[in-house]
C-alpha cells in the first residue's frame, strides 16, 4: 500500500497513532503509564513548552538521558516544534558530551539528572551550554503557542557516529527516511496493536530510537523501556508485562538463557527476538528458538539505519550466517575489494556541515561505501566478512581504533600505538592496545587503562595493554593491524 507523503513526519504518525489506538497503552515506565492519547498530549505540552523556550524549526536539541518515559516524551515533543533531535551517548564523559553539543550548534539541551552515579550537568560545569538546559525530570509548562509545520523532508535527527576526533560524523535523516527505515524492521518483524517491545537497546542509539520508538508509534505496539540492562529485571519485566518483542545484542540473549533462575520466570510472551552488531553463532540462534518463535539478524549502520534482514522463515543457519537481504528500498552490491555499497531512499542525507565526508562516503551514484567486507549469495543475503575501517563493535557500540590511538597519544611516555578489536565472549569484541613506549619511560597495564578510562566511554576503554618493542609495518609504514589481530586471535 503505498504511503500518504504527506504523512512521513513523527508528529503526523503520533495523531495517527493516537486516533487509531486512543486508549491502548503506548508508554509503560514504571508506574507511569500513558495511552497513545496521553502520550499524544504529553509530547504536545513539551512541544509547546520548547517553543515558547526559544527553540525554532531547523534548531537542534540534543538529548542526553537513559531509556525512560521522559526520553520518549522530550525527542518527540522536540520533533513536534519542528527542531532536530540530536540524542547524546550516556556513557560519553563530559568531554565527549560537549564535543556533541558543540557540532550540532545545539539551542537547547535536555539532560537527565542523575544516572548511573553520574550528574552530567555538574561535569559540564563552567564550559559554554546551549542557551536552552533543561534538567529531566521536568514538569514541561506547555503555552499556548502554535507549533509550526513539519515537512516530511526536513532534517529529523543527526546521530553521531563517533566522539571527540574528526573521525566524528553527525549523520542526518529526514523525518520520511528515519520513518522508512522503522517502517521496513517493523514490518520485516511482523510487530502490531497487540506487542509489548522491551526497549534495551539505548534510544540514544538507532536500533532503540528508530527500530524502537519509532516502530512503536508506527504500528501501535507499547514501548516499555529499560535504562540499563540487568538480567533479572529484564525477566521480571517481561512477566509483569507479557513482554512479546525483545531485540537486542547477542550477549543479552545468551545471559538470559544461561541465567541461573530462568525458570522462575514466566517467559512465554516472547514471540520475536532481533539481535545483531555481533558474530551470532548457529548454537546461540537454536537456543534463541526455544524462547522466541522467531529469531532474526538485521545489518545496519548510522547512515543507512537498517539495511538488510532475516526473514522469519529462515533456517538457524541463514539467521546466524548472514544478516539478511535488502529491506526498506534499499540496493546492495558490493564494490572494489568487496565492500558493501547501499543505494536507496534512506541513505543519509549527508553529514552535519562535512561535505568532504558526505562526499568520500556517498559517491556521485548514490552509492553508500559502508566500510565493510561482504559477500552475497544466490539468494541476494549478505553476509559480513570483514570490515575495511578498523572500526570493532563492542556490546553492541562501535568503537573507532583511531580515537583511542589518539586518547593514548596524550598519555606521556607513549611513543606510538595501535588498537584493534579482539574477540570476546560476552560483548563480542573489546578492544587491545599495543604500545610502544618513549625511550627512556615505563608505564604500567593499569596505568594505561586508567588514562584510557578518564577520557572516553567505557565501552572504548582498552580490556588490555601489551607493550611492544615497535609495531609490524609495511613498506609504507602502513601499521600491520592483521597481523596484530592474527597474533592474538
Amino acid at each position: 500500500m503505498a504511503i500518504d507523503p504527506s504523512r512521513q513526519t513523527v508528529s503526523a504518525v503520533l495523531d495517527d497513532a493516537a486516533a487509531r489506538h486512543g486508549d491502548a497503552e503506548a508508554l509503560v515506565d514504571g508506574e507511569v503509564r500513558l495511552t497513545f492519547t496521553e502520550l499524544r498530549s504529553a509530547v504536545d505540552v513539551a512541544a509547546r513548552s520548547l517553543v515558547t523556550m526559544g527553540v525554532r524549526p531547523g534548531d537542534r536539541v540534543a538529548l542526553c538521558a537513559p531509556n525512560s518515559g521522559g526520553w520518549v516524551v522530550a525527542a518527540l515533543g522536540t520533533l513536534c516544534a519542528g527542531a532536530s533531535l540530536v540524542p547524546i551517548n550516556t556513557r560519553f564523559t563530559a568531554a565527549e558530551t560537549l564535543d556533541v553539543l558543540v557540532r550540532s550548534k545545539a539551542r537547547a539541551f535536555v539532560v537527565e539528572g542523575s544516572f548511573l552515579g553520574r550528574d552530567r550537568l555538574a561535569e559540564l560545569e563552567g564550559s559554554p551550554l546551549p542557551e536552552v538546559v533543561v534538567r529531566l525530570p521536568f514538569e514541561w509548562p506547555g503555552a499556548a503557542v502554535e507549533l509550526p509545520a513539519v515537512e516530511p523532508d526536513q532534517v529529523c535527527d543527526i546521530m553521531f557516529t563517533s566522539g571527540t576526533t574528526g573521525r566524528s560524523k553527525g549523520a542526518m535523516s529526514a523525518h520520511r527516511q528515519s520513518l522508512g527505515v522503522a517502517r521496513a524492521w517493523a514490518a520485516c518483524g511482523s510487530l502490531s496493536a497487540s506487542d509489548r517491545y522491551l526497549v534495551v537497546n539505548p534510544f540514544f542509539h538507532t536500533f532503540g530510537y528508530k527500530a524502537g520508538v519509532l516502530a512503536c508509534l508506527l504500528t501501535g505496539a507499547t514501548i516499555v523501556p529499560q535504562p540499563v540492562f540487568d538480567v533479572v529485571e529484564t525477566m521480571r519485566l517481561v512477566e509483569r508485562e507479557r513482554i512479546t518483542v525483545l531485540p537486542g545484542a547477542p550477549t543479552i540473549f545468551e545471559s538470559l538463557l544461561d541465567h541461573p533462575e530462568r525458570s522462575s520466570f514466566d517467559l512465554s510472551s516472547l514471540r520475536l527476538a532481533v539481535t545483531g552488531a555481533a558474530v551470532v553463532p548457529v548454537v546461540l540462534v537454536e537456543r534463541m528458538r526455544s524462547l522466541f518463535d522467531t529469531v532474526l539478524t538485521a545489518y545496519g549502520l548510522t547512515e543507512a539505519v537498517v539495511a538488510t534482514m532475516c526473514r522469519p522463515a529462515d533456517s538457524p543457519e541463514t539467521v546466524a550466517t548472514t544478516c539478511g537481504a535488502p529491506l526498506a528500498g534499499f540496493e546492495l552490491r558490493l564494490g572494489e575489494q568487496d565492500e558493501v555499497l547501499l543505494r536507496g531512499p534512506n541513505v543519509m542525507l549527508g553529514y552535519l556541515d562535512d561535505p568532504a565526508a558526505t562526499a568520500l562516503a556517498i559517491d556521485a551514484d548514490g552509492w553508500l561505501h559502508t566500510g565493510d567486507v561482504g559477500r552475497i549469495d544466490s539468494r541476494g543475503y549478505l553476509s559480513i566478512t570483514d570490515r575495511l575501517k578498523d572500526m570493532y563493535i563492542c556490546g553492541g557500540f562501535n568503537v573507532y581504533p583511531a580515537e583511542v590511538e589518539q586518547a593514548l597519544a596524550r598519555l606521556p611516555g607513549v611513543a606510538e600505538s595501535a588498537v584493534v578489536g579482539m574477540p570476546d565472549a560476552r560483548l563480542g569484541e573489546v578492544g587491545k592496545a599495543f604500545v610502544v613506549t618513549s625511550p627512556g619511560r615505563q608505564l604500567t597495564e593499569p596505568a594505561v587503562v586508567e588514562h584510557c578510562r578518564s577520557l572516553l566511554a567505557n565501552y572504548k576503554v582498552p580490556r588490555a595493554v601489551e607493550f611492544l618493542p615497535a609495531l609490524p609495518r609495511n613498506a609504507g609504514g602502513k601499521v600491520l593491524k592483521n597481523l596484530l589481530r592474527k597474533e592474538n586471535a
